[in-house]
């Protein structure tokens, strides 16, 4: 009975001192950043990003933290409904994953994860991921790869 005692203290002192140790890492987060304004549900997003990283590299991620973590699905949504591929192709995302714990202030939790998405595009075998956060905030940009799709009004 001590031994298991003792593991379970082990297990426990392990997985508390290895989740506070954790650092962000994310490179581009902009607290003054501004929620770009939404058109026929999707963001109007104006500028490209100059940087591969932006999207592609977990410490460059596409922050989309502007309110409370539970409406972030439609935040999501505009984001994506606001890009098409470089020629016009239709673009699709899927969630693929959670990753890479970070300490937030902006999570209910005290600590985020980001999202990964694997985007295709229609007529095309390509695939690739994008990081999205959901806690931070940061200047929502184009990636690179990608075209921002011209806003049709109703």
């Amino acid at each position: 009975m001590k031994t298991f005692q003792l593991l379970l203290l082990v297990l426990f002192t392990a997985f508390f001192t290895s989740c506070g140790s954790v650092k962000s890492t994310i490179q581009n987060v902009d607290d003054t950043a501004i929620k770009p304004p939404v058109r026929n549900n999707q963001f109007m997003i104006t500028e490209y990003a100059s940087d591969g990283k932006y999207g592609y590299d977990k410490d460059y991620p596409i922050n989309l933290g502007f309110e409370n973590e539970k409406y972030s699905p439609k935040n999501i949504v505009y984001f994506f409904n606001a890009l098409e591929g470089p020629k016009g192709e239709k673009i699709t995302y899927t969630k693929i994953d959670n990753c890479c714990p970070f300490p937030s202030k902006r999570s209910v939790m005290g600590a985020g994860t980001l999202e990964v998405y694997v985007i295709t595009m229609e007529g095309s075998d390509t695939k690739f991921n994008l990081y999205v956060n959901i806690y931070e905030k940061g200047k929502v940009l184009c990636p690179k790869g990608l075209k921002i799709k011209k806003y049709i009004q109703e």
